[in-house]
């Protein structure tokens, strides 16, 4: 289908390579709303709190709903294990160091403070692609010398 319309509103859209290490691949056939892939980094932390809680307050035109609860619901590290583990068997290669700085890691945070630390990795990871070297036959060709 074509995505120019989507690409002009939203950006440029996500490849398959920037998802690579996504446990469970997220892939869909539809797009709702901005391509988040890249947005690791761009906003603050405390941007994309406000934005979470109230997003008209940064973004007027938005029409996301709010999510003030994931402030004041806190993480449960025996739920983390559990999942940690099920990936585990699924091959996400979690060692028992990981499993023992759970308790540590969660102390304090809510579920908004998981969702912002997600979001700040979006597109962090994403493979860089290699430069391409240029022969001097090809160089000549397009005008280098």
């Amino acid at each position: 289908r074509t995505l120019q319309s989507e690409t002009a509103r939203y950006g440029h859209y996500s490849v398959a390579g920037e998802s690579v290490y996504d446990h469970p691949f997220q892939w869909g056939s539809k797009r709702t709303g901005p391509d988040l892939a890249r947005v690791g980094g761009r906003y603050s932390d405390e941007w994309h709190r406000v934005h979470l809680i109230n997003p008209r307050v940064v973004v007027p035109e938005s029409n996301m709903p709010g999510y003030p609860w994931l402030a004041e619901r806190f993480l449960d590290p025996d739920d983390l294990k559990a999942r940690m583990a099920a990936l585990r068997t699924l091959g996400t290669p979690y060692t028992e160091e990981d499993f023992a700085s759970v308790e540590e890691a969660l102390r304090g945070k809510s579920e908004m403070d998981a969702v912002i630390a997600y979001l700040q990795g979006l597109g962090r990871n994403a493979p860089k692609p290699e430069p391409v070297a240029i022969d001097g036959a090809a160089a000549g060709a397009a005008g280098g010398q």
